[in-house]
């Protein structure tokens, strides 16, 4: 039986980065800088091994170069259901295009749920690393329950209500104040946003 929910009790707020160990630091540098976007921020020069860190899209990539490249898993076949990365883009056409110019292998998938269609390509990074390219803002998110739900789709919904949360707070006397914003949940007032 599943544990119900507890809302957010480490009072979270975002996924600030993914590491990843790569076998050649150079190789993985030019791949997200160039294939992903990501621009190269500027990391802690306290840290006593190789990496580097990069950011984009509201998410930061920390890559940390292997001690034991030769011992790294090797590379396979692409699996969609392996662990992936997921990005979304604008058009799918324009980057099948792209990863064609590129000489990049994938493989494309479509999935269709009550009509609607989400497109995905699947790749590699130069460690294997699968990475996903989806148009998967066509499919709506739905709740299994009154659980927390952050989507694009609900965005101006979420943040109507945090702001509404923040003026209640303001209005508080600075005793009675939370550390954190208490989660949003998904109700059926909700449900015109979507």
């Amino acid at each position: 039986m599943m544990k119900e929910s507890m809302g957010n009790p480490l009072c979270l707020k975002s996924l600030n980065h993914i590491s990843l160990v790569c076998r050649s630091l150079e190789k993985s540098l030019d791949f997200y800088r160039n294939v992903l976007g990501f621009s190269s921020i500027r990391r802690p020069g306290s840290f006593d091994f190789d990496g580097a860190w990069l950011f984009n899209y509201g998410i930061g990539i920390h890559l940390i170069q292997s001690e034991n490249p030769e011992n790294m898993p090797k590379i396979t076949h692409i699996n969609p259901k392996d662990n992936h990365i997921s990005f979304q883009c604008e058009s799918m056409a324009n980057v099948e295009k792209k990863l064609k110019e590129m000489k990049i292998e994938y493989v494309k998938n479509r999935v269709e749920e009550g009509g609607i269609y989400v497109d995905q390509l699947f790749f590699h990074d130069p460690d294997g690393t699968m990475i996903e390219i989806c148009n998967c803002d066509n499919l709506p998110v739905i709740p299994l329950s009154a659980d927390i739900v952050r989507s694009c789709s609900l965005v101006n919904c979420i943040n109507v209500q945090q702001q509404q949360q923040i003026q209640q707070m303001i209005e508080m006397p600075p005793q009675q104040r939370l550390t954190c914003l208490p989660s949003v949940h998904i109700t059926e007032d909700y449900l015109h946003c979507a």
